[in-house]
């Protein structure tokens, strides 16, 4: 048997490439570890050199900080100091800070004077059940009562069991946000990931069915519907609102976003190895939205994936952002762990971090160009610098473990051996 026949099919499984994704995970690390850490609480967002970003007027969303607590809360268990301080950090901040001590809930954004936006959004509170996952799984003190309190505004306020998914968002009160009809998957979807997070660290089986449902309903039924393309937006009887408009184009973009479709074949089969692989369609649809996205989503001239598409499936908003890339490679991973026969699945996953490396990671400053033009030069229209560490630390360890459920759990489970 000669040399090459003897390598691993799969650069997941060689040597090289898993040294050079640790390599990458810890630079990602670095650039935030040292970097983002706010005084006065939470955590900077950072300009593309990796500077704080308007520090007087700084803005602190949910997301940001829940993030920060979930990233760092994997570097602890992998055993990287100082990390430990990151997640207190981000705990008390959520806890203190965000949490409405009045009315109950977490506010959506804070600055140095109190809420800037005090909204109840699915989306936020979604990563505060992460963030309060992977703390426990940690150890932080904190964890277990924030994981109660958001357990309990996530199942009083916004779930909606005739649907079996969350509703989006409220005013502080528990009000009505024009007239509460909107319903959106990005929530739900991001919920989906939470849900298996607190799952996995309590065994309550609860948070593992809701899991079920919210997927049932999206993927199944919705996206199942319109031929395996994630809908964005939906009406309060989650139907889908094709002509749905919102300024945010951050997180509400209209059309499709093929990104998504990349992030749900991930957390699709992560469900379906969770619940003992009873859904027998969970790897069929898995396998179908990775091909859609890549069918549809990719540029077949330039590379990289559109930001979004018309229901016409014409490319509508055409930036090229590090999180669908991001997400592209754990979908191929966990492809290529559970439906190991087909070579799209390895072949895409070499074309995207190939691109990842030579477009999207910053080596002249250190971390990840968010955004890139559809020419692929660096942008800032929709992202100002360089905010978030998620999705690239994940993209970057996700293939280092087994592609059995979250990281947390497989560095858990592994002792953290790569």
């Amino acid at each position: 048997m000669s040399d090459q026949a003897a390598m691993p099919r799969t650069w997941a499984k060689r040597d090289y490439h898993r040294q050079w994704l640790l390599r990458q995970a810890d630079a990602l690390m670095d650039f935030f570890q040292y970097r983002a850490i706010d005084p006065k609480g939470g955590f900077h967002d950072l300009t593309a050199e990796g500077l704080p970003l308007d520090p007087q007027k700084a803005t602190r969303g949910i997301h940001t900080s829940a993030r920060m607590v979930h990233c760092y809360s994997i570097a602890y268990l992998l055993g990287r100091p100082g990390a430990g301080d990151i997640i207190d950090h981000g705990v008390r901040y959520l806890w203190q800070q965000h949490r409405d001590q009045r009315n109950g809930g977490y506010f959506w954004s804070l600055n140095d004077d109190g809420p800037v936006d005090d909204t109840k959004q699915g989306y936020g509170h979604a990563f505060v059940l992460l963030a309060a996952s992977s703390a426990k799984a940690a150890g932080h003190p904190l964890a277990d009562q924030m994981l109660a309190d958001v357990t309990e505004i996530l199942d009083t306020r916004f779930w909606e069991s005739r649907h079996g998914a969350i509703a989006e968002e409220f005013g502080v009160d528990w009000s009505l946000i024009d007239g509460g009809d909107y319903r959106g998957q990005n929530s739900n979807m991001h919920l989906t990931e939470a849900l298996m997070a607190a799952f996995e660290v309590t065994d309550e089986r609860h948070y593992l069915e809701k899991a079920e449902s919210i997927a049932d309903l999206v993927i199944r039924c919705a996206a199942g519907s319109v031929g395996f393309r994630v809908a964005e937006h939906f009406d309060a009887e989650w139907q889908i609102d094709r002509n749905y408009y919102h300024r945010n184009e951050m997180f509400r973009p209209a059309g499709t976003t093929p990104g998504h479709w990349m992030e749900w074949s991930r957390l699709l089969l992560q469900l379906w190895s969770l619940g003992g692989k009873q859904h027998g369609w969970m790897p069929e649809a898995a396998k179908s939205l990775f091909v859609q996205a890549m069918s549809l989503g990719w540029d077949k001239e330039r590379g990289g994936l559109f930001y979004t598409l018309d229901w016409e499936d014409r490319p509508a908003k055409t930036s090229k952002l590090w999180w669908p890339m991001c997400e592209a490679t754990g979908a191929a991973h966990f492809l290529n762990e559970h439906l190991p026969a087909d070579d799209f699945y390895e072949d895409t996953y070499r074309l995207v971090w190939s691109m990842i490396a030579n477009r999207f990671i910053d080596h002249a400053n250190g971390g990840w160009h968010e955004e890139l033009t559809e020419e692929l030069e660096p942008s800032h229209a929709l992202f100002p610098g360089k905010g978030d560490i998620y999705h690239a630390l994940q993209a970057c360890l996700i293939p280092l473990f087994p592609a059995t459920g979250s990281l947390v759990r497989a560095i858990q489970e592994t002792g953290g051996r790569l």
